[in-house]
């Protein structure tokens, strides 16, 4: 289920976590050449993603929102 990103925090290895409308959480890392995401790399370029949706494959399983306070 496509979801937009709403915010997004690091986590304790400094990778960067897209916060989702839907209460989930997803990493967005830029991981060539599996996964290119540069605008992950910048403050611009994160804030420029803002709104953007992704797929939630949380959502998709019916997963319970994430606990933002713990992460």
């Amino acid at each position: 289920m496509m979801q937009p990103i709403t915010g997004y925090h690091t986590d304790q290895a400094g990778d960067w976590v897209a916060r989702l409308a839907c209460g989930h959480v997803q990493h967005v890392r830029h991981d060539p050449p599996w996964t290119m995401r540069t605008w992950v790399t910048t403050a611009l370029g994160r804030e420029s993603m803002l709104g953007f949706p992704l797929n939630c494959k949380k959502c998709d399983e019916g997963a319970p929102r994430d606990d933002l306070d713990r992460v």
